[in-house]
C-alpha cells in the first residue's frame, strides 16, 4: 500500500510528445491542485518516443522550429531553449535556406525531455519506466499493472500511446523473412546497419520516413542504386521558398462531401496560382481548418476521403526538411534514385539476391529488377492499433476500447474521452495524440497534437477541480 493522496491520480500510457506534453500542460494547470501524474514510457527520458529518440544527424523536425514550443503561449520557447543550450551553434545545418532552423529530432526530444523534467523533479510527476501489461477496471478508478511488477490504481486513464510498426505487404513477407537485409520496419534502432555501401536497395513507400531513408544512405556514404515505390508514386513534398499567408475558405460554406472538398481544394490551387501563391498556403489553410472541415463530413464521406484523398493530402501536408528534400532531389537529378507508382507482382529470394517484379501504374508494363536490400516504410498500421498490445486488446475484448469508424485510431468524443462498445463515454478514460485522430482530423502535426494535448489536460483539470476529497481513489499502489 503506498501513501494516500488528496488529489486526483492520472495514469498516463505513453511518455512520448503527446503523453509529456499531456503531463507537463496538467502539471501546470491550477485547478489540478495537489493532483499526481504517473506516466508509463520504458524510455529514459519522457518526451522523446519513436518520433525524437533518435542520434541520427540526417533525422530532422520537418516544421520549422518556431513553430515547435511547447508553451503555447510562448512562440519563441524552443528556439530560446535551443540558443541557451548552444544547439544552433552546433549545428549550422539546422539553418535551411529559407531562413527557418530546422534542427536534428534528437535535439527536439531533449527539449520536450527538459521541459517536463521539473515536474518530475519536484513530484508532480512520476516517470514510472517500464512497459504496461494490464489495464483494469477497479471500482470507480484504474488498475494499471507494469512490467516491473508495480500497480498504480488511477481515478483517471489516459491512453497516448504510438500507433503500431507498419504492416509489410504479405508478399514480401511471405518471401523474404530471415533474409539479412530485409527490413520490415525501418523505425527500429539500427535498422539499416545492415545495409552495404553499393547495395542496390527498393524501399517500400515515399512518404516521410522514406526520406528519412535516403538521408541517412547518404550521410553514410551509400551510392547503390535506391528506388522508392508507392500505389501512386507520391512523395513528401519540402515547404515552400517564401513565407505566405493560408490562402482559402473551407469552413464558412460546408463541404459534405469528400468530392465536393476536393473541388474546393483545387479551385483554391487555381486561384492561389493565379496570384502567385503556391499550394502550401492552400494546404496551411487547410490544416487551420482541419479539424472544422472533418466534423462536418458524415462519416461516410469521411471514410471515403480516408480511402482515396489520405494519399494526396499525407504528401502535401507533412512536409520534409529543406535538407532532406535537396538530398532527394540531388538523387532524382543524378538518377541514382528512381521513384516509381507501382504495385507488387512477385518477390523472388535466390540466395541473397533479392528478385522483385513491379507492375507499373497505368501503364501495365512490368519491372523487373534486382535488390541487396529492401526497406519497408509503408506507415504505421492503423486498423491494427487495439491488437498491438496486451492490454489495449484487453481493454478492447472487455468492451472499453473500439476502433473509430474511420479506422484512423481509437473511438473518442468531442472532449477526447473513450467511447466503448456500447456507444457509451468513459469520462475518466482519455485518448490523447494521433489515436483520437478519427474524431479530431487534424492531429498528426506537432502544433497540433501540443493543442489536442492542452485539451486533454484541461478536461482533466476541470474533473480535479470539481471532484471532492471523498471521491478520490486517495492511493496509489
Amino acid at each position: 500500500m503506498g501513501r494516500l493522496e488528496s488529489g486526483l491520480i492520472v495514469a498516463i500510457v505513453g511518455g512520448g510528445f503527446s503523453g509529456a506534453a499531456v503531463a507537463a500542460h496538467l502539471a501546470q494547470h491550477a485547478a489540478f491542485g495537489d493532483g499526481r501524474i504517473v506516466v508509463f514510457e520504458p524510455r529514459e527520458h519522457l518526451g522523446r518516443g519513436l518520433a525524437y529518440d533518435t542520434e541520427n544527424d540526417a533525422h530532422r523536425v520537418n516544421v520549422p522550429a518556431g513553430r515547435m514550443s511547447l508553451a503555447l503561449d510562448d512562440d519563441d520557447h524552443f528556439l530560446d531553449w535551443l540558443e541557451r543550450n548552444g544547439e544552433i551553434a552546433k549545428d549550422r545545418a539546422a539553418l535551411a535556406e529559407d531562413g527557418n532552423l530546422y534542427p536534428r529530432r534528437g535535439v527536439f526530444g531533449r527539449y520536450v525531455s527538459d521541459y517536463v523534467q521539473p515536474f518530475v523533479l519536484c513530484g508532480v510527476v512520476r516517470h514510472e519506466r517500464s512497459r504496461v501489461i494490464s489495464v483494469l477496471r477497479r471500482g470507480a478508478g484504474w488498475l494499471v499493472l507494469a512490467e516491473n511488477g508495480r500497480q498504480t490504481l488511477a481515478d483517471i486513464l489516459v491512453v497516448a500511446t504510438s500507433h503500431p510498426a507498419p504492416h509489410a505487404p504479405e508478399s514480401l513477407d511471405r518471401a523474404l523473412t530471415g533474409h539479412p537485409r530485409y527490413i520490415p520496419d525501418a523505425t527500429v534502432p539500427d535498422a539499416l546497419a545492415a545495409i552495404r555501401p553499393h547495395d542496390r536497395v527498393l524501399v517500400v513507400g515515399a512518404g516521410l520516413t522514406s526520406a528519412d531513408i535516403v538521408a541517412t544512405l547518404d550521410q553514410r556514404g551509400h551510392s547503390g542504386p535506391i528506388t522508392l515505390f508507392s500505389r501512386r508514386g507520391l512523395r513528401s513534398r519540402g515547404h515552400a521558398t517564401a513565407a505566405q499567408e493560408p490562402f482559402g475558405d473551407f469552413s464558412s460554406e460546408r463541404a459534405t462531401t469528400a468530392l465536393e472538398l476536393l473541388r474546393r481544394v483545387r479551385a483554391a490551387i487555381r486561384a492561389a496560382a493565379s496570384q502567385g501563391v503556391s499550394w502550401h498556403a492552400v494546404f496551411d489553410a487547410l490544416r487551420a481548418q482541419g479539424g472544422h472541415i472533418w466534423r462536418r463530413l458524415p462519416i461516410l464521406e469521411r471514410r471515403r476521403l480516408v480511402r482515396h484523398l489520405r494519399p494526396f493530402w499525407d504528401v502535401h501536408r507533412f512536409r520534409i526538411a529543406p535538407q532532406l528534400e535537396q538530398v532527394i532531389d540531388r538523387g532524382l537529378s543524378s538518377g541514382r534514385l528512381r521513384l516509381l507508382a507501382a504495385s507488387i507482382v512477385d518477390v523472388v529470394q535466390s540466395d541473397d539476391a533479392i528478385s522483385i517484379s513491379l507492375r507499373r501504374r497505368g501503364r501495365g508494363e512490368i519491372d523487373r529488377s534486382s535488390y541487396d536490400a529492401v526497406v519497408v516504410t509503408t506507415g504505421p498500421a492503423h486498423g491494427g492499433i487495439l491488437a498491438s498490445q496486451g492490454w489495449l486488446s484487453e481493454m478492447e475484448k472487455t468492451g472499453v476500447l473500439k476502433l473509430d469508424d474511420t479506422g484512423l485510431g481509437v473511438a473518442c468524443n468531442d472532449e477526447s474521452r473513450a467511447i466503448d462498445q456500447q456507444g457509451q463515454t468513459n469520462p475518466d478514460l482519455f485518448i490523447s495524440g494521433p489515436l483520437a485522430r478519427g474524431t479530431f482530423g487534424e492531429l498528426m502535426g506537432l502544433p497540433q497534437v501540443n493543442e489536442h494535448a492542452m485539451l486533454v489536460a484541461n478536461g482533466i483539470a476541470l474533473m480535479a477541480a470539481s471532484a471532492s476529497p471523498s471521491q478520490n481513489l486517495r492511493r496509489a499502489l
